[in-house]
């Protein structure tokens, strides 16, 4: 690393520990500070990102193939593609990419990089490579499927005919990220792609360059002088890992930072109507919810999943611990997504809980735990549902954990019940249809680790009605393909699904355009200011 980019970490590492330790009182005009729940992060690879906190990280830092128009999300636009075409069978799309773009680094953005990056992502086969995998792409025949065909061109070949719309949709994902090649392949490492060293580092070409992460403490984001489009107005950009909401609220009151993203209901009413702040409001696609682990017995039986669906004070949760944070919605595609059902069919019944855990065998009820991220309102939810639970005779004990902790224990279905979030990929219903409807292997070694496959559930028949959805043309056929399918789930899954949020935001009067998005991963940063 040249010596002047050592002295611009250096100087990063000692401004963000200031930050951290409160050695600042007011943050400088340049700088944007956000107090946030980043204990999520695991990895900075765009090849292995899939949490909340990284997908807004990656959005800002790095660019995709294709973008979407935040306003009407039906509108697909080129950004590192210029344009692309399909081929009358509709099974290979070939795309032109744009010439004259730089990445960070100042090597020059060719078909070499995002046919690597696309490449990458499949090999690697990390827990979002589906996303790409699911076009027929392997590790043993990916090279040949996704090829270059000139120094600005390449094709990507798939093996059926899907909906070309599901296609450019599922390439405005994080995994879909171009990483520079020249660069990341400068530090591979025994042939790992560069993954060792991109879980920590930066190889993009989006407004901001990933600076520093500091797990549980901090990430710096800096402008990047080499971005392509119009330059970010900030120098620079640090999410604060601030776990307590009453905690964001004190500093965003001193000035220590300039947006609070965790606010609790009471927090924000105190703050409603005072001229330093403004309140942010986004609705997210974006769900709250718990689900059952298959390989607990007696979560797997029909009555018990459908007996928790009933144990749940949908309505008082929604008039408290929601109340700035979500509606209530129970279906796995959120409000507005293409054949999204906005029926909500439960509510707390006890006396039919308990007739459903009597016809499962126990109506004494039992012992069961539930992994709970230690923030707002997670742990909030949780204590709720405990109590609820208790009335049949179920014991909740709550596993309290950081995001990091209790995702991975999910990921490894080593869990009992899981509650948390979920947040679509890309603006296409398949995104959740897949991970809630599909499992097409359910063993350990499954290859797509979708929802339904962490929860341990077999899914035959729904994988089949998954598939045929996304070989569905027509909109309004499609659509009712995925009415069908949510109300199935509802019906017979381990999925409780509660609410979907809405993301608020405490943002002090002199910061302008902070754009918060449909999804985590456009909640963009690249356009704010501080007067």
């Amino acid at each position: 690393m040249p010596m002047r980019s050592l002295r611009r970490l250096a100087m990063a590492s000692l401004f963000v520990a200031g930050l951290v330790t409160g050695a600042h009182a007011a943050t400088p005009k340049d700088t944007l500070v956000q107090g946030w729940h980043i204990d999520d992060i695991i990895s900075l690879d765009p090849a292995e990102i899939f949490e909340i906190s990284t997908s807004e990280i990656s959005g800002n830092t790095y660019e995709r193939l294709i973008g979407y128009d935040l306003k009407d999300v039906s509108k697909i636009f080129g950004v590192v593609a210029e344009s692309w075409t399909v081929s009358d069978d509709g099974k290979t799309i070939s795309f032109k990419i744009r010439e004259g773009r730089k990445f960070a680094s100042g090597n020059p953005i060719t078909a070499d990089d995002v046919v690597f990056s696309l490449q990458r992502a499949v090999l690697l086969d990390k827990s979002p490579a589906f996303i790409i995998g699911q076009f027929g792409l392997t590790k043993d025949n990916v090279k040949d499927k996704i090829r270059k065909t000139g120094d600005y061109a390449f094709t990507f070949e798939m093996d059926k005919p899907y909906a070309p719309s599901f296609v450019l949709y599922c390439l405005t994902s994080s995994v879909a990220s171009i990483v520079d090649k020249t660069l990341v392949l400068q530090h591979e490492a025994d042939g790992d792609l560069g993954y060792g060293w991109l879980k920590t580092h930066y190889a993009g070409s989006g407004p901001f360059i990933l600076r520093d992460w500091r797990a549980n403490e901090a990430v710096v984001l800096e402008r990047n002088p080499n971005y392509s489009g119009t330059p970010a107005p900030l120098a620079r950009v640090i999410y604060r890992h601030i776990a307590e909401a009453a905690t964001q609220r004190l500093l965003l009151e001193k000035g220590d930072i300039d947006i609070a993203r965790n606010l609790q209901p009471e927090e924000i009413a105190a703050l409603s109507g005072k001229p330093d702040y403004t309140i942010e409001k986004a609705p997210k696609g974006t769900l709250y919810y718990f689900s059952l682990n298959q390989k607990n017995p007696i979560l797997a039986k029909p009555q018990v999943r459908q007996a928790f669906k009933y144990l749940v004070d949908y309505a008082a949760i929604g008039d408290t611990i929601m109340k700035t944070e979500g509606v209530v919605h129970q279906a796995f595609l959120p409000s507005g997504f293409l054949g999204a059902v906005n029926d909500n069919p439960f509510s707390f019944d006890l006396a039919k809980a308990k007739a459903l855990l009597a016809e499962a065998g126990v109506p004494d009820g039992f012992k069961v735990t539930m992994d709970v991220r230690n923030n707002q309102p997670t742990t909030g939810l949780a204590e709720a549902i405990q109590a609820s639970l208790a009335k049949a005779g179920i014991q909740l004990e709550i596993i309290p954990g950081d995001g990091k902790q209790t995702l991975t224990k999910y990921r490894a279905r080593q869990h009992d019940i899981y509650i948390g979030i979920w947040g679509s990929d890309y603006q296409d219903p398949h995104s959740n249809a897949q991970t809630f409807a599909s499992n097409p292997d359910n063993s350990d070694e499954g290859k797509f680790k979708t929802l339904a496959w962490r929860n341990a559930w077999a899914t035959p028949e729904l994988n089949k009605e998954t598939e045929a959805a996304i070989l569905e043309r027509d909109s309004a056929k499609r659509a009712a393909l995925y009415e069908t399918l949510q109300k199935e789930i509802m019906d017979t899954s381990p999925f409780v699904i509660m609410y979907q949020q809405t993301e608020t935001a405490v943002v002090r009067a002199n910061v302008k355009d902070f754009i918060m998005g449909p999804s985590y991963d456009n909640n963009y940063v690249t356009t704010t200011s501080k007067q």
